[in-house]
């Protein structure tokens, strides 16, 4: 007959089943139940509640219950005091107080701001977790650069210059060669591809005034500033515009030489001429054209 070895251990279970769960044995001793749950989970609809807010030892259950239903709000919303007065039966002398509790705690910062139109209103911010300020984000138009590399896209545009009545692939290079030997000139007049591009045109506009490439580039140099060159495309730009010389006196074109045409010799005279007719000269040409037709 075996005998029961009573010295070794049961093996441990993989998972609490439901009879052995501690509230099942619990209510089985007859111990008075505390809540228990019955949960599913959530994958649409749902938001995150810390419980350092639903079990929050200070706050009023109303403002508790006020913070949940702001927090699951989307961005935008509404959380006027008249709004949720009118979303819920407390009335808005309560609701103000519970919106001061969540303020004094940090669960919602309020703000009063100027809109450019000049109305005053109040920005509310909530905050999931009081004390990690700054996790909110703040308006686009509000925030400031966030590293010096950002602040040339945020730069203005160059100002305008001067448009030339005809720009061809060879003027624009000969005024990009000017603008590129300012430097030379003064090492403060560095240029990028981009300025240069932009400021070409006003250089051609300079050329078709009959200066030459030099003329350009002293004039551009000329008198430059003693203090640091903060935009020196900028300057240049305003330089180009301020200083541009006037048109030069019109001149009449000169009349285009005459066409010489080649040495004939006539079918009908046998005479050498020069006309652009092939077979006959000035004088015999008419003859050999038919009368106009007599109507």
């Amino acid at each position: 007959m075996d005998t029961q070895n009573t010295s070794v251990h049961p093996h441990a279970q993989s998972r609490i089943d439901g009879k052995n769960h501690p509230s099942h044995r619990a209510r089985a001793k007859g111990h008075p139940g505390g809540v228990t749950h019955d949960n599913s989970r959530h994958t649409t609809r749902f938001t995150v509640i810390g419980n350092h807010l639903a079990q929050h030892p200070d706050l009023s259950l109303l403002a508790i219950g006020l913070a949940c239903h702001i927090q699951s709000l989307p961005t935008g919303a509404p959380i006027g005091i008249k709004t949720l007065a009118a979303r819920f039966p407390e009335g808005p002398t309560r609701i103000a107080a519970a919106l001061r509790e969540l303020e004094t705690h940090g669960y919602l910062r309020r703000t009063r701001e100027r809109t450019p139109t000049g109305r005053i209103v109040t920005r509310t911010v909530s905050c999931n977790q009081p004390g990690r300020r700054g996790t909110a984000p703040e308006p686009p138009a509000r925030r400031a650069p966030t590293s010096p590399q950002q602040e040339p896209a945020r730069r203005r545009a160059l100002p305008a210059v001067p448009k030339p009545s005809y720009t061809s692939p060879d003027l624009l290079q000969t005024a990009t060669d000017v603008l590129a030997g300012l430097r030379r000139e003064d090492p403060r007049l560095l240029l990028s591809a981009t300025d240069a591009e932009h400021l070409a045109p006003g250089v051609v506009a300079w050329l078709e005034r009959a200066l030459t490439p030099t003329a350009v580039r002293k004039a551009l140099t000329d008198g430059l500033p003693t203090e640091p060159l903060v935009r020196p495309a900028a300057f240049l730009a305003h330089r180009l515009t301020a200083k541009l010389p006037p048109l030069p006196p019109y001149r009449v074109p000169e009349q285009p030489p005459p066409v010489r045409h080649p040495l004939r010799n006539c079918d009908t005279c046998d005479h050498a001429y020069r006309g652009p007719h092939p077979h006959h000269c000035g004088s015999c040409l008419p003859l050999r054209q038919p009368p106009p037709a007599v109507t």
